[in-house]
């Protein structure tokens, strides 16, 4: 009876070994999601500024003024926004990961495929996240790169 407790001690401590790589993980995503959305806010702060400047007047609203620099924000939000939501998901897959490890563990079932097809999807997702990041970072900084003759 000792020797089954101590063996189910150890199991645990192989999965809590196994899940501390997914949970630093899950730090770094986190730490992504909060720069993504300090970005967002700056980007509706801008956007609601600039909409608080346009007078209501008969122009149409792609002469007013700053309508260029509001379609670059909208874009730039879109861009954001599809960030989040792939960080997001990204953090969900990596808490899959270190749930499956568990649930394998407790019921003592072979959970390699579902751990590394919960993994790969993770690593997907956060690619597109960094890769929309960097599209908007590119997008932000476009107007001000000097200009090639």
């Amino acid at each position: 009876m000792v020797l089954q407790v101590d063996a189910r001690v150890s199991v645990i401590a192989q999965v809590i070994q196994l899940s501390v790589a997914p949970v630093f993980l899950l730090s770094g995503v986190g730490t992504l999601l909060i720069v993504l959305t300090n970005r967002l806010a700056r980007i509706v702060d801008r956007t609601r500024a600039l909409e608080a400047q346009q007078p209501l007047s008969s122009l149409p609203a792609e002469d007013a003024p700053g309508s260029r620099e509001l379609e670059k924000l909208h874009r730039r939000a879109y861009i954001i926004d599809w960030s989040v939501s792939l960080a997001t998901v990204a953090a969900l897959l990596i808490c899959c990961v270190v749930g499956i490890l568990f649930v394998g563990a407790f019921l003592n079932v072979h959970i390699a495929r579902g751990v590394a097809l919960c993994f790969v999807a993770a690593m997907a997702a956060l690619i597109g996240a960094l890769l929309c990041f960097l599209r908007e970072i590119l997008l932000a900084t476009s107007g001000l790169r000097p200009r090639r003759r």
